[in-house]
């Protein structure tokens, strides 16, 4: 095959609808996790006696209706870039606000930074990995830095109105543990550094979530790129080779590195097309011979064959490289005897010259633009012998090597030939062309 195999850009389109599936995902998570959060809280006030602010219960509803009316519009014409940042912005923020507005305990006067020291940080957590699932790192750091941000808001917001403030700093050398437990069991004690040790651990785990993110995004479009290129070089070699052998060229890449194998190649030429060409139309001429040579490449192709190339108003074949055979010598004759079935119905006679031994197969090329190619001693002479058919009147010749592979029958010695650009008489076999 000549022509190159173009590089094929990544399918972001397939990417877009991983990133939309998940979104959703996101908030099939969401919801079960705002679920749960409903059963904790209900259990705990039924089986503790618990009395939580009820309005715990409407901000849980309202974050399953925000997400729901979300995924309903995820895909859609309605859908816009920065819905999946103010989603994931009001949950981070609703969750902040709560910690520094809403009661722990309904009817009870308890210092709002007793929420942030009974709960803890590790309620926004679980929105910044669900933002991993929609394999956006923008949108994992977007989550993260927001619930940073929104955690010392929330925080600052609650010790705004205390009188007295107390953190570890406030411990005297040599404290005792009953000043330690003093200290952290006080209603004053706010804990400055733990906020900051907390909301600085938040932001380490965004970073490395963002990361993996941003490999996996990586991974997921060198997938997609080789897919791509797959999908493109079975369409190429689709033309020439049967889906089952181009299917093994695609598994095995070292199908196409250059190397010596027994091959049987098949040179192919239509007799008089300077004759037919003369006087038509080209683009009928042209027209007739792609037709002509579509069906030879088929033909070809179902017997095992690979197209190499197309050699103006003929072709070169080979049979057992670059996809091995057990029997390439019979399957190289068969389609010869199709082609000239084929030659026959598009009104041209043809020349075939076939010739069998060491072939040496590979791609060449530079590193942007290589062609899968053959050469050596078997591929001139099958060339050699698709010219000396001419002057023989022949059909199809072929050498010693494959003649002895074939049946009698098939056969009639045309004795020692000398072949044009060849050094010494070859023994040269002509075809019974059935």
């Amino acid at each position: 095959m000549t022509q190159a195999i173009p590089r094929t850009a990544p399918d972001t389109t397939r990417l877009l609808k991983a990133e939309r599936r998940g979104l959703r995902l996101a908030i099939v998570c969401r919801t079960v996790a705002v679920g749960a959060a409903f059963l904790w809280v209900g259990s705990s006030w039924l089986a503790f006696g618990f009395y939580p602010n009820p309005l715990i219960f409407l901000v849980l509803g309202l974050f399953t209706a925000v997400g729901i009316a979300h995924a309903s519009v995820i895909g859609t014409r309605f859908d816009r870039w920065w819905m999946k940042y103010a989603i994931y912005t009001i949950d981070i923020l609703a969750i902040c606000t709560t910690f520094a507005f809403l009661p722990v305990i309904q009817g009870e006067d308890v210092p709002q930074i007793l929420a942030f020291r009974a709960y803890g940080i590790y309620y926004l957590f679980p929105l910044v990995a669900m933002a991993t699932l929609s394999l956006s790192p923008r949108l994992v750091l977007w989550a993260g830095s927001v619930a940073v941000a929104g955690w010392f808001a929330a925080f600052f917001i609650a010790i705004s109105g205390m009188e007295r403030r107390l953190s570890w700093s406030d411990l005297t050398p040599g404290a005792t543990r009953a000043d330690y437990e003093a200290l952290f069991l006080s209603a004053d004690f706010i804990g400055r550094g733990n906020r900051i040790e907390e909301t600085g651990f938040l932001m380490i785990a965004t970073l490395i979530l963002a990361l993996a993110v941003a490999r996996a995004r990586r991974v997921f479009l060198a997938q997609v790129a080789a897919q791509a290129e797959r999908e493109q070089i079975a369409a190429t070699l689709g033309r020439y080779v049967p889906e089952a052998i181009a299917k093994r060229l695609i598994e095995d890449p070292e199908a196409l590195t250059p190397q010596e194998r027994p091959a049987v190649i098949l040179v192919m030429d239509i007799a008089g097309f300077t004759s037919y060409s003369a006087g038509r139309p080209p683009t009928e001429v042209i027209e007739h011979l792609n037709d002509f040579l579509s069906g030879c490449a088929e033909k070809i192709s179902r017997h095992g064959g690979v197209v190499i190339q197309f050699t103006g108003d003929g072709l070169m074949a080979a049979f057992g490289t670059p996809i091995e055979s057990d029997r390439p010598e019979r399957e190289a004759v068969a389609a010869g005897n199709a082609l000239i079935g084929e030659a026959q119905a598009a009104g041209f006679a043809i020349r075939i010259g076939l010739a069998a031994g060491p072939v040496a197969a590979g791609s060449i090329g530079s590193s942007d633009r290589q062609a899968f190619t053959v050469y050596g001693d078997t591929v001139n002479r099958a060339a050699r012998l698709e010219a000396h058919a001419k002057v023989l009147g022949r059909a199809v010749l072929l050498d010693a090597a494959l003649a002895e592979k074939l049946p009698a029958n098939q056969l009639v010695a045309e004795g020692p030939q000398q072949l044009r650009g060849l050094k010494g008489p070859v023994e040269v076999y002509s075809l019974t062309v059935p």
